[in-house]
């Protein structure tokens, strides 16, 4: 396409350079994950083309030298491409492709550029295509980015939530169904349902990782294997596995693994599930710690910063309000992603590099923004026994306990009566005479009511007819 000037001390080539020109478009560059990935592909391939005859020991040491430089970061600043560029990733790929070429052309003291002793194309291509390689990294650098940061952080929250709700084992308070007063639970029960949606975000995490397994690489332009050998996919992916010690597999079907891209959709239907999560965390000790007098104040959350510039003291749930922006970004994100799903056409999907944007951006807002939530408001967070204590009092929800021992008819005018006239649960019952001191004393305790094997629960049980 005729000649085309690089900076002198690029390591990239005119490929690459004529991409930088074509697409100055956003300004973000490919996921350094990504890039990382690709250069562990490359080192695979090369190792996998030597093994099978088809490189010569000296051109694949010095592939593998340069890739692994790839695959480390120390090259990050060579890789200079928009995301928004040629739909395939062909961009990417030769620019990994002329990156180690010219890498090893320093390596045997050769010009850059002169494609001496290794040629992009013919060495460090050899066997492969942009439409293999490209999903192969996206799926490899996801897959790790998934088992080895998104699982460990969630996984991280969940303990620091459970432990949580060890310590606040012993705090009754008002449950709120519909954000209206509920019967009692303990503040730990509560979160120990907080820990659970962390540890299953966990779990689910570690699945999306597991689904990424299968590797598109050998299917080459359009899945049939042209110009690779029929032994060289199963050698690549098995030393991708020996590096990331995760069980990759050559894709049963090439056609599928190139075509479509419902592994990654998949995926981002995950994230977006593990943001629906913690964002419904955060919200709600946001709202618990609302106040700190106007509000629920059940919990005290840590002050991090001072949350107004005009009203002196007032201290903002900021890590709540940071939780719940990441998880709307991750979704939106997740949603580019299933939009790019459909946009695969014939033998061929054209969003690989902004799927590869998105799910790694998603991936890794979603893995920090739990460690700070954890570290900087779980791990400080604080009861309000004497408020939690307070509403479980003022509330009418306690009636349903009554329900055992004079009927639900009974116990609504009960709550009625209350309500209407501001007279305590106690005050009503007794006064209407439906049962004596001691059994309501007993059928009203709170904590009783958190567990329904407790004697107390227990003894009010199959009283209703004669009661009512």
């Amino acid at each position: 396409m005729g000649e085309m000037p690089v900076p002198a001390d690029a390591l990239y080539g005119a490929s690459t350079q004529r991409a930088v020109l074509n697409f100055p478009i956003s300004g973000h560059r490919l996921p350094l994950e990504f890039i990382h990935a690709l250069g562990l592909v490359k080192a695979a391939a090369a190792q996998a083309n030597h093994e099978l005859g088809l490189l010569p020991a000296s051109k694949a040491e010095m592939i593998q030298q340069a890739a692994r430089e790839i695959a480390d970061g120390k090259l990050d600043a060579h890789f200079p491409l928009d995301v928004f560029q040629t739909g395939s990733g062909t961009s990417a790929n030769m620019n990994a492709n002329e990156v180690i070429a010219n890498r090893a052309s320093q390596l045997a003291g050769e010009p850059l550029g002169s494609r001496r002793p290794v040629h992009p194309n013919n060495d460090v291509n050899l066997g492969q295509s942009s439409n293999d390689v490209i999903p192969t990294a996206l799926h490899v650098s996801v897959a790790v980015a998934l088992q080895f940061r998104l699982a460990p952080a969630l996984a991280g929250l969940s303990e620091a939530l459970h432990e949580r709700a060890r310590s606040f084992a012993g705090i009754v308070k008002i449950g709120r169904t519909h954000l209206m007063d509920a019967t009692p639970l303990t503040l730990g029960q509560e979160f120990s349902g907080y820990g659970e949606q962390a540890r299953k975000a966990s779990d689910r995490a570690l699945r999306a990782a597991e689904r990424l397994r299968e590797l598109a690489i050998g299917g080459t332009a359009v899945g049939t294997g042209l110009n690779s050998h029929p032994q060289f996919a199963g050698r690549v992916t098995e030393i991708l596995s020996r590096e990331t010690g995760l069980a990759f597999v050559e894709a049963p079907n090439h056609f599928e693994a190139q075509g479509g891209r419902d592994d990654c959709v998949e995926v981002a239907g995950i994230l977006a599930t593990i943001a629906a999560s913690l964002a419904k965390i955060a919200g709600d000790i946001r709202l618990l710690g609302s106040g700190p007098r106007s509000g629920l104040g059940e919990l005290k959350l840590p002050a991090t910063q001072p949350g107004s510039s005009i009203m002196p003291g007032k201290v903002n749930p900021v890590m709540c309000e940071m939780l719940v922006q990441v998880c709307l970004y991750a979704q939106g994100l997740s949603q580019t992603v299933v939009n790019c799903g459909r946009d695969g056409h014939f033998e061929l999907n054209v969003t690989l590099p902004l799927i590869a944007h998105c799910l790694h951006d998603a991936i890794r807002c979603l893995a920090q923004g739990s460690a700070v939530f954890t570290e900087r408001c779980v791990r400080g967070l604080e009861a309000d026994p004497v408020r939690c204590r307070e509403l479980v009092d003022r509330s009418l929800m306690l009636v349903t306990a009554l329900n055992p021992h004079i009927g639900y008819d009974a116990a609504a005018g009960v709550a009625k009566e209350a309500f209407v006239t501001g007279k305590t649960l106690r005050e009503v019952v007794l006064g209407r005479g439906l049962l004596d001191a001691a059994t309501l004393e007993r059928a009203l305790d709170p904590l009783t009511m958190t567990r329904p094997d407790a004697p107390a629960f227990k003894a009010g049980a199959g009283s209703r007819s004669e009661a009512r």
